[in-house]
């Protein structure tokens, strides 16, 4: 049991979605920490995780930027970041918010695309396991 009056199911774990929606940037940095502390531990699980990235976390799939640590005690943003890509933790950048902000595309992670709601629902499919940040 992982969290009191929940039970585990191991095969529905390993194989179903997650999707962490973000919207805020490095103004509200331990809000980012929760959500990567989020989306690493489902990556890290087997999940197939997309995290969906607004507003100002749009700058967040730009190579560099995640830096620093949010509070005693939380891990670096660069160290969840660099866990979040090897657990083959994926970006889906809101092209209208990158677009508004004049960012450059040839500055995205490796493991981030452009792509607006079409694109998560068609990545949702079926279901997933949502969470929004």
């Amino acid at each position: 049991m992982l969290v009191p009056g929940v039970t585990s199911h191991n095969a529905c774990m390993t194989t179903h979605r997650a999707a962490i929606s973000l919207s805020t940037g490095l103004e509200d940095s331990e809000r980012v920490t929760v959500a990567f502390l989020v989306a690493v531990g489902a990556a890290e699980s087997g999940r197939p995780t997309l995290m969906f990235l607004t507003k100002e976390a749009v700058r967040l799939s730009l190579a560099g930027i995640a830096t620093g640590t949010a509070c005693e005690g939380c891990p670096p943003l660069t160290d969840l970041i660099a866990r979040y890509e090897a657990a083959g933790g994926r970006y889906l950048v809101c092209p209208l918010c990158f677009n508004a902000k004049g960012l450059d595309t040839a500055a995205l992670l490796p493991n981030a695309v452009i792509g607006g709601t079409v694109p998560l629902w068609e990545w949702i499919g079926d279901g997933a396991t949502t969470f929004s940040y």
